[in-house]
């Protein structure tokens, strides 16, 4: 406990200033109108963002680019949850995990490291991601066969 010297109380009264700051402005900003509005805007428009850019796919037949690839993948990932984007963070980690030789092992591993909401975010976009790769990798064999035949 602070000593009740005028330093002790000054020091008592500047935290509870600053206290009664934040919890001014935020209920100020939270009560704004356009508050919500804006916060669902900027998220819709992270969503498009997302859904515009590509994702590179490797060559499948490459191992040297799919290890590339996948360290890519998992140092963005990490970067991205390190600042608190999950959602960019889990596409690109889910991307690791759909090219890695054994996915069962980093999985384990993420889960041990990842809070258990992230982790299980990581586990409800795993499907689509897998499904996205294989969709690409027989595409690109499709049209491997296609001009073998043509030549």
């Amino acid at each position: 406990m602070l000593p009740k010297s005028p330093l002790g109380i000054a020091a008592a009264g500047v935290g509870i200033c600053f206290l009664g700051y934040c919890i001014y402005f935020d209920h100020k900003r939270r009560s704004d109108p356009s508050f919500k509005q804006k916060l669902r805007e900027r998220r819709e428009k992270q969503r498009q963002n997302a859904k515009k850019r590509p994702n590179p796919l490797p060559p499948m037949n490459s191992p040297l680019e799919m290890q590339k690839f996948f360290l890519q993948e998992v140092h963005n990932g990490e970067e991205l949850l390190g600042q608190g984007d999950i959602n960019g963070g889990i596409e690109h980690l889910s991307n690791a995990v759909a090219v890695c030789s054994q996915p069962h092992q980093l999985l384990q591993v993420l889960q041990q490291t990842l809070p258990g909401h992230v982790f299980q975010k990581l586990l409800e976009q795993l499907p689509t991601v897998t499904q996205r790769f294989a969709d690409s990798n027989s595409a690109e064999s499709s049209s491997k066969v296609t001009e073998e035949e043509l030549e």
